[in-house]
């Protein structure tokens, strides 16, 4: 799939290269072609979790990087690995700019997600993705914070989950930007991306 030469051109020599001039644009409404507008919610402002290596991360650690949140479990057996695969190759076709985005896969099922499975399961994917786990009180309460809906679903001895399959896209700033559902394409995802680092 070829990148797109035309949209890293204007985002990364154009608008960007002002924005770090000018710094970024106060602009709230932006003009998706396939993402839904989130840019009139607060969420995801105050969670705390920790990383595979014990530090505690908040949307403020990631400040400067354009954040793309994802809630699943490393055994999800279909929307988890192809949400995580899309967004890797999404990083691929921003060219450059796609060193700026920071995808952040959060655990839904911190009883089984160890720190140790979570970060071969995000790194098997990219190297910079980084995931992030907490106690099953801090897992709701990220979840409730995001909007986001998961449960338990019995499966023979043990058990699967539910859940909500949005991606979430924040500016630079940590602004709310951006809903990616899973149906769209990489190809979708990415031009969308690039729309936010437009303006930050």
């Amino acid at each position: 799939m070829p990148s797109l030469t035309r949209r890293e051109a204007i985002a990364g020599m154009g608008l960007l290269g002002l924005g770090l001039l000018a710094g970024c644009s106060d602009e709230s409404k932006l003009s998706f072609k396939y993402g839904k507008d989130l840019s009139n919610q607060i969420l995801g402002r105050t969670f705390k979790l920790k990383d595979p290596q014990g530090n505690e991360k908040t949307l403020s650690s990631f400040r400067g990087l354009m954040p793309m949140v994802f809630f699943g479990f490393t055994q999800c057996p279909a929307v988890c690995p192809t949400a995580l695969a899309r967004a890797a190759q999404a990083k691929k076709l921003m060219g450059r700019d796609g060193d700026r985005l920071q995808v952040i896969f959060i655990s839904l099922d911190p009883e089984r997600d160890t720190p140790a499975v979570l970060d071969a399961y995000v790194k098997a994917f990219d190297p910079s993705f980084v995931a992030l786990s907490g106690t099953l009180a801090e897992t709701a309460a990220t979840a409730k914070e995001f909007g986001v809906f998961y449960e338990k679903v019995p499966f023979g001895e043990s058990y699967t989950l539910s859940h909500s399959t949005t991606s979430f896209v924040f500016d630079s700033r940590g602004v709310l930007r951006l809903g990616l559902a899973s149906s769209l394409t990489a190809q979708e995802c990415a031009e969308d991306m690039l729309t936010v680092m437009e303006v930050c």
